[in-house]
């Protein structure tokens, strides 16, 4: 895909975008105020910020994607997956305090995380992913709008590094079972908050990272040995607030949990 708008101004959104995550102050939507961004703007905007933050000494610890599940993308109105990068700076284990100061709105998903023993080459499939698979772990994800108030569509939260935040690594296995038939229960203060089945997920999560992969081809990137792919959530996105405790448990892989003080 072919970028529409000139590089200095991409740079210029990707800075407004980087500044509101340091600061914890929302910006108004792109997508409003320049109606004519094309999907591949956006993502030329996401790619400006990974290249500075690399460029600056941050690492790459893998991907996430974004909207794979009928409920999420029912939620934020809009029809195709995303993806975004993870850096090794935003994840965190499992039971670790994530303080709601550094948010703006955050929100919660848990996902299966799938860590890759080999790289992937498009065109890919489900079964390849499989066959590159070193462990499924389980995790959540913390969403956080860097656009005030929600207020995207699929060009703010491409652009917005698919609003990721933070990841959490938790308890894995090298032999999972079947992940279309992993069940999920959520858990928020003790009380159960969402359920969800790995089926959610594009029918089946590893068709998730091959989509993952073949996408990521056409920008030039690639999914790499050693990475880890979270591969979107088994349910509507739940909002949490400092003083939640939150804990995901997965069928035949284990649990992961967050505080958020």
């Amino acid at each position: 895909m072919t970028a529409t708008v000139p590089t200095h101004q991409m740079q210029a959104l990707a800075a407004e975008l980087e500044s509101a995550e340091a600061s914890a102050r929302p910006i108004e939507p792109l997508s409003e105020r320049f109606p004519g961004l094309t999907e591949a703007d956006a993502y030329a905007i996401q790619d400006i910020t990974l290249r500075r933050r690399l460029a600056a000494g941050a690492t790459l610890s893998g991907h996430k994607i974004g909207l794979t599940s009928e409920a999420m993308r029912r939620q934020l109105g809009v029809e195709d997956p995303d993806y975004g990068y993870v850096l090794s700076s935003r994840v965190l284990r499992s039971g670790d305090r994530l303080p709601a100061s550094e948010l703006i709105a955050p929100m919660i998903e848990a996902e299966l995380a799938v860590e890759l023993s080999r790289d992937l080459e498009p065109p890919v499939t489900p079964d390849q992913v499989a066959a590159a698979t070193a462990a499924v772990h389980a995790s959540l994800e913390i969403i956080d709008s860097r656009v005030r108030d929600w207020r995207i569509g699929l060009i703010d939260t491409v652009a917005d590094n698919a609003s990721c935040a933070r990841v959490i690594l938790g308890e894995s296995t090298a032999n999972p079972p079947a992940l279309p038939e992993v069940g999920l229960r959520l858990f928020r203060n003790g009380e159960q908050a969402a359920t969800g089945q790995g089926s959610d997920v594009l029918g089946d999560p590893l068709r998730a990272v091959a989509w993952l992969a073949d996408t990521l081809h056409r920008y030039g990137r690639r999914v790499r040995a050693g990475q880890v792919v979270f591969t979107g959530s088994l349910h509507a996105a739940l909002p949490v607030v400092a003083g939640d405790h939150v804990e995901a448990r997965f069928e035949g892989i284990g649990a992961v949990s967050i505080h958020i003080t």
